[in-house]
């Protein structure tokens, strides 16, 4: 088959719509063609830079035809590192094209129709993140460097600030960065594999200000280790925990399995509507907390819990949703693979006084299996929070098979998510989809969706 476009050749093209990461797509004689950075209604001229066997990119080279919705990007180095991937569009506008987004799969997957509800964004939506994860390495001149890795590659990107992170942690982890280059401490080198400092991560609890600093480090001693705790402690009082973590895997993973706390505790503290959290390197928490509490109560709401029901919350990790759902239901149990996760969310089911939550450890598909089946547990609600990659068949053949009901689905990839409902969908009426802006400028989406059992 003759393509229709040439690798380095140049074409004016219009563009007609943006794609799931907000790309921008053309078409020539019905061929696609994605274009990063342009928005839907505007003319361009491209130079191809790489074509497959149904489609290509094409990278700007000039405007031709502006669309209203374009602003003056505020940051100089989103085109390379990828985190906000829609910096040159204005806010409301993508918002609206998430809600576009999920609705356009919605359309395609599901045969009831669903009309996908406006897309929940934030009032502020700058310095959200509560976690940051610097790398540290050395750029072609050999010099040291801190910033983010560039999109798909490993290259450094030197950042001055960033639109998405919190400003303070962002000033301790340069504090930090420039701690280790005037004491000539050895740096992570991933070629060699050579060198101590691999990453400062940092995260920040927005309601209590509390703040914990990660070294990740390759070997086992920091140099001057006590002159850095001092120094970080006397110049960032909101620092509760200084933590060493030990990764000396080859490895893509950022953090160890060990942990040494070097100051502090090895937890920080964190409150998501009434009840407070512990937070500890290893564990998730929800990167943007603002809309997490959003998502959570909207979540409760929308399950419309009886004291009389007993609710399964599936996916719990350190047990967020869980102990928000224990307000209204007679037994909560909270089922979650990663251990630490679980242990964690029975702390937090302490700290919060809170008796009526059950965590469970394992894998969901089986421990789900093994509660209906074994332990004759049946849910009236179910609450899940699915990985990317969604929900395993055997359990969402074990949901068809018990029928709660009421479902409550959090996603945080739409694809996954009108999957699974084109399963449930025979069982179940999908009363409400309503996208929640957790990333603002970034592709992602999180989906919140209810369904009633028919």
């Amino acid at each position: 088959m003759t393509k229709p476009v040439e690798k380095n050749k140049e074409y004016i093209v219009d563009i007609i719509d943006n794609g799931a990461s907000g790309e921008g797509i053309a078409k020539i004689d019905d061929f696609t063609i994605f274009v990063p950075n342009s928005i839907k209604g505007e003319s361009v001229k491209i130079v191809i830079v790489k074509v497959l066997s149904s489609y290509a990119f094409g990278k700007i080279i000039e405007i031709l035809k502006h669309s209203s919705n374009r602003i003056e990007s505020d940051c100089n180095t989103y085109k390379r590192c990828g985190g906000c991937s829609l910096r040159h569009i204005k806010y409301s506008e993508t918002l609206k094209m998430k809600q576009n987004s999920v609705q356009s799969l919605a359309n395609k997957m599901l045969k009831n129709k669903v009309q996908v509800e406006e897309t929940i964004g934030m009032e502020n939506p700058f310095h959200y993140r509560n976690k940051a994860q610097y790398p540290i390495g050395n750029d072609k001149n050999g010099n040291p460097v801190i910033g983010v890795f560039a999109n798909r590659t490993h290259e450094i990107i030197p950042i001055d600030k960033c639109l998405i992170q919190n400003e303070r942690t962002e000033e301790l982890a340069k504090f930090v960065f420039n701690f280790i280059v005037n004491n000539n401490i050895s740096i992570y080198n991933e070629k060699t594999q050579k060198g101590l400092i691999r990453h400062i991560v940092t995260k920040i609890a927005i309601k209590t200000n509390q703040i914990m600093c990660i070294i990740v480090v390759n070997g086992k001693d920091i140099p001057n280790e006590e002159k850095l705790v001092q120094q970080i402690i006397s110049n960032f009082p909101e620092v509760k925990s200084i933590v060493k973590n030990i990764n000396m895997k080859n490895t893509n993973v950022i953090l160890g399995q060990e942990n040494m706390t070097l100051y502090g505790n090895d937890y920080i503290e964190d409150k998501l509507g009434e009840f407070t959290f512990k937070i500890s390197p290893l564990s998730f928490y929800q990167v943007n907390p603002i809309q997490a509490e959003k998502l959570y109560k909207l979540g409760v709401n929308l399950a419309n819990i009886s004291k009389e029901d007993v609710v399964f919350d599936l996916y719990c990790g350190i047990g967020t949703i869980s102990l928000f759902l224990s307000q209204y239901a007679k037994i909560v149990y909270g089922i979650e693979i990663i251990e630490e996760a679980i242990i964690a969310a029975k702390d937090n089911a302490k700290l919060n006084n809170v008796n009526n939550v059950k965590f469970i450890c394992g894998d969901v598909e089986e421990a789900f299996d093994e509660l209906l089946h074994k332990q004759n547990v049946i849910p009236d609600i179910l609450m899940v929070d699915p990985p990317r990659k969604g929900m395993d068949r055997k359990s969402l053949d074990n949901i068809m098979q018990i029928k709660p009901k009421r479902i409550v689905y959090i996603s945080c990839n739409p694809a996954t998510l009108m999957r699974d409902l084109s399963i449930l969908e025979e069982n179940y009426f999908i009363e409400k989809i309503c996208p929640v802006d957790m990333f603002p400028y970034t592709s992602h989406i999180e989906c919140i969706t209810v369904l009633h059992l028919k």
